[in-house]
């Protein structure tokens, strides 16, 4: 080893635990063991410019075991990003870019928000995926505008959790060359030896998915880490794993012990370890002026490589003006969606499921938004999310649009987050509402994120029918309500979808589209109100006569139809309604007081219907009693007998709304 890349690799180290200790938390153990595996990917193969981190042509750095932070930190502080020592000093405090795992559009040269293990590892996968469909799409001969790498580092807890499983086998499938994963093989987990639980063959494992494995038995050994990237990097038709065998702990009293992993050294445990590494008393937060220069020198030449891609794009410009302002267009997420791009497709339809009318819209918005691509989880048939003509990306296709994830619902929405934070997509992913529960983890990656993924789930209520309450989502739609940051839209009908499609592409950020099976009339009369009023997330479909107003009748989705039916039976007995479709709680809170106040006024009741679990409607209906939904499971059967057998009838709308009103 160089004498430079030793001073380099104990600097991360020391900066590292010197975090760690100023903040009294943190997890050393990974650092310490894994430093030299950040090193070596840092130092000779990952491209990447610190005076512009989001330059499209770099390479991508995922590191899966995000509580290893502090030394992702000290390798973008020693690396030239935005990131001062004295951010380093602030590790884990309040408004500080050090939070304790590393967070995505918070702290510069962070490419994902890591640290739930498992998803890094799948998000690294859908970066993979974005890189070679852009390239297959957009890359001509001499001209490799797209053209990198995902590196990645991975632990022992990474590899447990299902969802790397997934994305693995997926990957392996596609044969996505440019995944290098570096694995920090330390044999330890908190409870103690990786023996107790993890004892398979890793090495066999990744080889079945179709991976290329490489093994180092020392993480100090650099020429060896070296090699094998090298190596790795010669592989085109198989995704990397780089085996390295490495000591959680390195060099500290606790070395190769649980103790290392989730709490402080200690100042005498931090002393011992930097006179082990062969600093010793050197004070906190100090990088040698030659690691500190070695650095400054390296973010020159990674200038000149993003000179040199300019240079390559705006060739290419010159070569392929359209194609070069299309990827351009792409990579600013510029396409946006109009009414009326969507308007007269159901011109000629009565009625149709909203799942059927999405299917309908995503054909059209296919060729509006070149950057809107996706799939299912083994359910495109159902979900409607093919793209006729668009073909299947694969190994033999790497340009198609349409992504079959199989049966991976928490890879599939992982891969969605990773093809967004790339750059270029709109990425959409589909399976049935009740299976959103596997996703959520990566849902709510997106949502913390903010990145625009769109999420479709069909089936969404219990009129789904003879699958029975497996199959029944009644709690799934208010458990992504109370997802911060995440839009929720449940649509009444086509015409309906077709203004949430527009919102969710429009809108730059994490959208869930919650979608029938059952078909539902196309509510064409109220076209006008719809089109204006459905980006609001809540607005009057049907407004009441004249006469004073008895009671507003809320509800969102399939219920709307119910309650306009309602509407109808109760305006003959006298008592005058309006119906308020709320497709978006988050849209509709977001509208002015004033709106929200004349949308569902305070003067008359108001009876909330959905066919989901009650929780929250009350901040619409104000009282409990006023909500007619679920506190129940589903039940094997035809699906309009058990959606009127658990209440959702004209009848039972209409008595509930007398007896509230006192009629």
């Amino acid at each position: 080893m160089e004498p430079i890349d030793r001073k380099a690799i104990t600097a991360l180290r020391t900066l590292s635990i010197d975090a760690i200790e100023a903040a009294s938390s943190g997890h050393p153990g990974f650092p310490l063991g894994a430093a030299p595996l950040m090193y070596a990917i840092w130092k000779e193969f990952l491209n990447y410019d610190p005076a512009c981190p989001r330059w499209e042509g770099r390479d991508r750095f995922v590191l899966s075991a995000g509580h290893g932070s502090a030394l992702y930190y000290a390798m973008l502080h020693l690396s030239g990003f935005d990131l001062s020592m004295e951010e380093l000093k602030k590790f884990r405090q309040w408004n500080s870019k050090t939070p304790g795992h590393p967070e995505y559009g918070h702290t510069a040269g962070v490419e994902a928000t890591t640290g739930p293990l498992g998803h890094g590892f799948a998000t690294g996968i859908g970066m993979a995926i974005a890189e070679k469909m852009l390239a297959a799409q957009y890359n001509r001969p001499g001209f490799e505008i797209v053209s990198h790498y995902v590196y990645g580092i991975v632990s022992d807890g990474d590899m447990m959790e299902g969802v790397a499983a997934e994305a693995a086998s997926l990957a392996g499938a596609l044969g996505l060359g440019k995944v290098i994963y570096l694995y920090d093989d330390n044999k330890i987990t908190i409870e103690g030896s990786t023996e107790i639980v993890f004892t398979e063959d890793v090495r066999a494992r990744f080889e079945a998915y179709g991976w290329d494995v490489r093994q180092v038995g020392d993480a100090e050994d650099i020429g060896a880490l070296a090699l094998a990237i090298r190596k790795a990097r010669e592989t085109a038709d198989k995704p990397s794993l780089i085996m390295v065998r490495t000591h959680i702990g390195f060099a500290s009293p606790k070395q190769d012990t649980p103790a290392a992993h989730g709490e402080p050294l200690g100042a005498e445990n931090a002393a011992r370890t930097k006179e082990k590494l062969g600093v010793p008393g050197e004070r906190p937060f100090t990088a040698p002026a030659e690691v500190k220069e070695y650095f400054a020198e390296k973010s020159k030449v990674m200038a000149r490589k993003r000179a040199q891609w300019e240079a390559l794009f705006s060739a290419y410009e010159k070569e392929y003006g359209a194609l070069a302002k299309e990827l351009a267009e792409r990579w600013k997420s510029g396409f946006r969606v109009e009414s009326g791009d969507l308007s007269g497709i159901f011109a000629d339809i009565k009625q149709t499921s909203t799942r059927e009318a999405s299917g309908l819209i995503l054909q059209k918005l296919s060729a509006l938004v070149p950057s809107l691509c996706g799939g299912s989880a083994d359910l495109a048939p159902s979900n409607k999310t093919y793209v006729n003509g668009a073909g299947d990306f694969s190994r033999a296709d790497p340009a198609g649009r349409n992504i079959h994830f199989g049966v991976r619902e928490q890879a599939m929405a992982a891969i969605a987050n990773g093809m967004a934070l790339h750059g270029g997509f709109v990425p959409y992913c589909a399976t049935f509402l009740v299976f959103a529960d596997f996703m959520r983890p990566a849902v709510r990656l997106a949502a913390l994120m903010g990145v625009h993924v769109i999420f479709v789930f069909t089936h969404d209520s219990i009129a789904v029918g003879e699958d029975g309450p497996t199959h029944q989502p009644v709690e799934q739609t208010m458990s992504l309500r109370i997802i911060p940051g995440l839009l929720v839209l449940r649509p009444a009908d086509a015409l309906e979808t077709a203004e949430a499609w527009r919102v969710a592409i429009n809108g730059r950020k994490p959208a869930a589209l919650v979608l029938t099976r059952q078909k539902v009339p196309v509510l064409g009369a109220f076209s006008d109100a719809i089109k204006a009023g459905a980006e609001k997330g809540g607005y009057v479909i049907s407004a009441e006569s004249a006469s004073p107003l008895d009671i507003t009748l809320v509800a969102a989705g399939s219920e709307v139809a119910l309650v306009l039916a309602a509407q109808k039976e109760l305006a003959g007995l006298g008592i005058n309604a309006r119906v308020v479709s709320l497709c978006s709680w988050e849209l509709f809170d977001s509208q002015s007081e004033e709106y929200r106040a004349r949308t569902i006024p305070k003067s008359a009741p108001a009876l909330a219907v959905e066919a989901g679990v009650p929780h929250g409607w009350e901040k619409y209906a104000v009282r409990p009693e006023n909500i007619l939904a679920l506190d129940r499971f589903g039940q094997s059967a035809p699906g309009g007998e058990v959606y009127e057998k658990l209440g959702f009838s004209v009848a039972n709308v209409v008595d509930k709304a007398r007896r509230i009103i006192g009629a």
